[in-house]
């Protein structure tokens, strides 16, 4: 489950968990900090007490930095050749073993230095930490694991296409668009150069809820010549993948097994970092 639908928006689920599991976090270790033993004498100007929730946040921010670095170095031959992809933080690249071991070094070392936020840190730490890992739990069963049984349409033929025949037991990237969506023109010539490089690759543009000549204008005015443009005009594929925002791009492997999505425009650099999961060895 990529998006959680608000009335008209959809918000990525990812980035909201994390926040909401710093949140309880941060929260729980201010609560349960315990008060400091008062300075004798006094001090002239009153002092804004310290509390264990910054450390928690610290801990939080030192270990995003940590997962983005280290997805870049995993992946520096994709980088190094879009450099400015590197700050491109909207591209979903980060490293969750690495930020979380690094997040959890950063409390351990502070619970060291300071002996009375111990209970503060752990229980507070513990408690984001049950938070976010049963939501990924749950955000994983909910979303589908293989590729759908949908049947779209042909924009050259008309004719129903089933999205199984398509695949032809290929890895499979399939991509959400529409016209009217900007970060989907944005990246639109991303993957039409990957579908240029990767014919081992079958790429899928499902477009959603337009018609074929509003379709077919777009292209020809864009000079993009792109194999397996599908319509969808009841966008009904979005849901089946769990996500209803735009653009949405799910991979599968040879075997139709989902192996990542993302939501949001994506740069060369991260779609050729997610392709070397599907790419045959």
């Amino acid at each position: 489950m990529l998006t959680l639908p608000l009335g008209p928006l959809a918000l990525p689920t990812a980035p909201l968990l994390v926040l909401m599991a710093a949140l309880l976090a941060s929260w729980l270790a201010d609560r349960l900090t315990p008060p400091a033993p008062a300075p004798s004498p006094p001090p002239a100007a009153p002092t804004r007490p310290r509390a264990a929730g910054s450390v928690v946040v610290q801990a939080v921010l030192a270990g995003l930095v940590a997962a983005r670095l280290a997805h870049l170095l995993l992946y520096l031959d994709a980088y190094r050749a879009e450099p400015w992809s590197s700050i491109d933080l909207r591209d979903g690249g980060w490293h969750a073993a690495t930020g979380i071991a690094t997040g959890l070094g950063w409390l351990a070392w502070q619970a060291l230095r300071r002996a009375p936020w111990r209970r503060a840190l752990a229980t507070g730490a513990g408690a984001g930490m049950v938070l976010w890992a049963a939501g990924t739990w749950t955000l994983t069963a909910l979303a589908p694991p293989s590729l759908p049984g949908a049947t779209l349409v042909d924009l050259r033929t008309g004719q129903p296409v089933p999205l199984h025949a398509v695949a032809g037991g290929r890895p499979v990237v399939v991509n959400l668009w529409a016209t009217w969506c900007a970060p989907c023109r944005q990246e639109m010539p991303v993957l039409a150069a990957a579908q240029a490089r990767h014919p081992e690759v079958v790429f899928v543009f499902a477009n959603q809820g337009e018609s074929a000549a509003t379709v077919q204008r777009y292209l020809d005015a864009e000079g993009l010549r792109l194999t397996h443009v599908l319509l969808d005009p009841g966008s009904s594929l979005g849901p089946a993948l769990g996500s209803r925002g735009l653009p949405t791009t799910v991979l599968f492997d040879r075997d139709g097994r989902r192996t990542d999505a993302h939501l949001g425009a994506l740069n060369g650099a991260a779609l050729a970092a997610k392709l070397q999961a599907v790419l045959p060895r």
